[in-house]
């Protein structure tokens, strides 16, 4: 899968798991979870407090990416070029990032990923454009109202904003009908309880939901 065919695997399924913090049996039993119900993208971040190595995230994507070979998968919280370098060293298809930095764009562009910055503001979505970015990752977006996309795509109707955060059920066709081209999501698929009692079924059912919403 390149990075044109990702971006159209973005753009089509319009929605994407993030899986944080797990050791990778859990992360495997997620991922495998989201796959039953018919999600096909999700980012495993990279630990900003440390507690899991750099290393370990890129060694924990490489198997994901070997036991699911049809799925986009993507790294997280993307802070420095070097992890760009172990993400794409271990087959991330994609790069998520909380912020607007300027050389992990760059990086990520130049090793044929796809580019996902985070921003808020107007000023930070129109810089990480014209750096590169293929999507714009609108954070924190719960803490915005459902109509802040549709503002910023009056004068900025070229870049495509993935809403990460604040998105669920009840208000998924609305963030979607706004102008985003996608959505990110995390516990309202991958609900701490399911996880915690092993009862992934239940991710699986929350995933056919999110899509039966955006399919109907």
């Amino acid at each position: 899968m390149d990075s044109k065919q990702v971006v159209e695997a973005i753009e089509q399924g319009k929605i994407m798991v993030i899986i944080r913090g797990k050791d990778y049996e859990t992360l495997e039993n997620i991922t495998d979870a989201i796959y039953k119900g018919g999600i096909r993208c999700c980012e495993v971040p990279f630990d900003s407090m440390g507690k899991t190595s750099d290393e370990q995230t890129a060694d924990n994507i490489s198997k994901l990416v070997k036991k699911f070979p049809d799925m986009a998968i993507g790294a997280g919280t993307v802070l420095k070029e070097s992890q760009v370098e172990l993400a794409a060293k271990a087959g991330a298809k994609f790069i998520v990032a909380p912020d607007v930095n300027c050389e992990v764009i760059k990086k990520t562009k130049e090793l044929n990923l796809v580019s996902i910055p985070g921003a808020l503001t107007p000023s930070e979505a129109t810089l990480a454009h014209r750096t590169g970015a293929d999507f714009v990752k609108l954070f924190p977006n719960g803490e915005m109202k459902d109509t802040y996309i549709k503002t910023l795509k009056v004068p900025l109707p070229f870049i495509k904003f993935i809403a990460f955060g604040g998105v669920y059920p009840h208000n998924l066709t609305q963030v979607l009908a706004n102008g985003a081209t996608a959505v990110g999501v995390a516990t309202g698929i991958v609900a701490k309880s399911s996880v915690e009692s092993g009862k992934f079924e239940e991710i699986t059912q929350n995933a056919k939901e999110y899509l039966a919403i955006i399919n109907g």
